[in-house]
């Protein structure tokens, strides 16, 4: 069987979702809505909560009669709200990422391709994923240190 390149696509950015939650459960709850240590900026719970609302303003962004999931906003959402989000915005973008694959490979508002959307799309969770392990940390409730290998175990996620 001939390796497919638009499935190992939708899977590297499952899998990223799947790490994505996978932080949220094994993030201390002390630390999802703790202060940053210099009282300015995101919190945990409005890092993911940006994550996911980013994901929202590139489906908005693509599809403009496109049905979003809703954001999520203030400060009562709780780690299953975010759980919920972001699992409904990564089935809405698996969508669009499955139709452009299978289309001419683009992505309406971006630019180059699909891959490159995939990639940003990955690159940016990354990076509010090592925020969040970092604030964590520096709000006195560290993730633990087999959760922090487990976000690189993208075998086994």
């Amino acid at each position: 069987m001939a390796f497919d390149l638009a499935d190992s696509l939708v899977a590297a950015f499952a899998t990223n979702n799947r790490i994505n939650l996978y932080l949220v459960r094994n993030l201390p709850p002390e630390a999802w809505r703790a202060r940053t240590p210099d009282g300015k900026g995101r919190n945990p719970a409005a890092i993911m909560a940006h994550i996911h609302n980013v994901r929202l303003m590139w489906l908005k962004a693509v599809d403009k009669n496109a049905v979003l999931p809703a954001k999520l906003e203030g400060d009562d959402f709780v780690p299953d709200d975010a759980l919920a989000a972001l699992d409904a915005s990564w089935l809405a973008l698996e969508t669009v990422i499955r139709h452009s694959l299978a289309a001419d490979g683009k992505i309406k508002g971006f630019k180059p391709d699909v891959a490159s959307f995939v990639g940003y799309l990955i690159a940016h969770d990354a990076h509010h994923r090592g925020q969040i392990t970092m604030l964590a940390r520096l709000s006195g409730y560290p993730v633990s240190k087999s959760a922090n290998f487990g976000i690189w175990e993208w075998g086994t996620r």
